[in-house]
């Protein structure tokens, strides 16, 4: 009794121990789906714990095993096994989430930071120059380089501090993504990647669609064809948009009007998803050269321009 005792308070010691982290703060992700196990190997990798054993006998004990949120964590250096898994499933307190949603625009991004009381206010109201110089971002404009996830962050925490995390994790994923891409796309450079990814990220927010509106303009983007693609030129309107789109709009040249306009707007128009990126630099292969909306959600796809005006006949002018 006396030396299980003993081994129990060793343990437990053990478990309060700080942590051996590859540097302060460390920041990590949790992919949707991982499993308890996959997250422990994960801390095992980077040297942070011996063995995987630890982090789950601890989970397991507190029945926590099955409670795992997906996201990306920041911790300090002085935290513990407890204290981190504590964060692994939201029971630390002092810890607060904050999400930034698939297809949203930097402008909405900034006001949910400017409304989130958890959140310290550093940069977020500067002006968009000086908010990028504070950030080290070298682009002229925010969009699209930030990486939708949700993002746990000590309460109190600054808006800068949580702006350098999603920028480094876009970086990061775009970089990777840029790396498997197929050969003979009509893209150059990563940043063009990510500006067509937010295209067919604002398209559509069907999965199954986004290859194949990714193709389209893939398609469109080999043949010399402009673009033609709705949400671009309501992003350049900006707030004068007031909800319809109208044939004098499709008609204003903008740089964000891809009627008027050959090849891609200067910038994304919004914040895509990996999926999008993943269907612009791995295109599936597809003689589509036009698509409509159906009205549920989906897309109707034409090769050729006939059957694309029959298919706008049909869903959007409500012909038979």
């Amino acid at each position: 009794m006396v030396a299980g005792a003993a081994i129990a308070v060793f343990a437990w010691q053990w478990y309060q121990r700080p942590l051996p982290l590859p540097r302060s703060p460390y920041d990590f992700e949790v992919r949707s789906g991982a499993s308890l196990s996959a997250v422990a190997a994960q801390f095992r990798d980077a040297g942070i714990l011996p063995h995987t054993a630890p982090l789950i006998a601890l989970a397991r004990l507190r029945g926590v095993d099955r409670t795992i949120k997906a996201g990306n964590y920041e911790v300090e250096q002085g935290v513990s096994l407890v204290q981190l898994l504590e964060k692994l499933t939201q029971g630390d307190v002092s810890q607060t989430s904050f999400i930034i949603v698939e297809g949203t625009t930097f402008a909405e991004v900034r006001r949910a930071l400017h409304d989130d009381a958890h959140i310290a206010k550093v940069v977020i109201d500067l002006p968009e120059p000086q908010l990028l110089a504070r950030l080290g971002i070298a682009e002229h404009n925010a969009e699209g380089l930030l990486s939708p996830d949700t993002y746990f962050l000590a309460s109190g925490s600054s808006d800068e501090a949580l702006l350098k995390r999603a920028h480094k994790l876009q970086q990061a994923r775009l970089a990777a993504a840029w790396s498997r891409r197929a050969a003979d796309l009509p893209v150059t450079s990563a940043y063009e990647a990510l500006i067509l990814a937010s295209l067919v990220e604002k398209e559509t927010g069907r999965a199954a669609d986004r290859p194949l509106i990714a193709s389209v303009f893939i398609n469109r983007l080999k043949r010399g064809m402009r673009l033609q693609t709705d949400p671009s030129v309501i992003y350049g309107m900006g707030s004068g948009f007031d909800g319809n789109l109208r044939k004098h709009d499709l008609e204003a040249d903008s740089p964000y009007n891809t009627y008027t306009r050959d090849g891609l707007p200067p910038t994304p128009i919004a914040f895509p998803s990996q999926a999008s990126l993943e269907a612009v630099l791995n295109p599936t292969a597809t003689p589509y050269l036009y698509f409509v909306a159906r009205g549920d959600g989906s897309s109707e796809f034409s090769s050729t321009l006939a059957d694309h005006n029959r298919a706008v006949a049909k869903y959007q002018r409500g012909a038979k």
